[in-house]
């Protein structure tokens, strides 16, 4: 990883600390409705046991988000954003770990 990249990595680990502990607030928050959810998971060609798989968490519960009945949050919700901004990355990222763990 490049010095740079790794930098902001750095910075933006603790600003999620300060953002948890209650020090400051985000300058911005995602949300998530159920066709963003099955839309990210559409644009990685992923069926729903794949994709639930591939994130680490189960079919039902990635079903409830795509139905709306519940939203993801934490890590989740961050993996969801980083998948809708760069699907190729995460696509690539999360296929070799899921791989090794089945």
């Amino acid at each position: 990883m490049k010095k740079q990249l790794f930098d902001e990595l750095v910075e933006s680990i603790k600003e999620a600390g300060q953002i948890h502990r209650g020090e400051i607030r985000p300058s911005r928050e995602f949300a998530f409705e159920a066709q963003d959810v099955r839309a990210i998971r559409e644009k990685l060609q992923k069926s729903q046991s794949e994709f639930a798989r591939m994130i680490g968490v189960s079919v039902s519960t990635l079903q409830n988000w795509e139905q709306g009945r519940r939203h993801p949050h934490g890590p989740a919700r961050a993996l969801l954003v980083v998948a809708s901004k760069a699907p190729d990355v995460v696509a690539k990222a999360l296929s070799n770990s899921s791989r090794r763990h089945a």
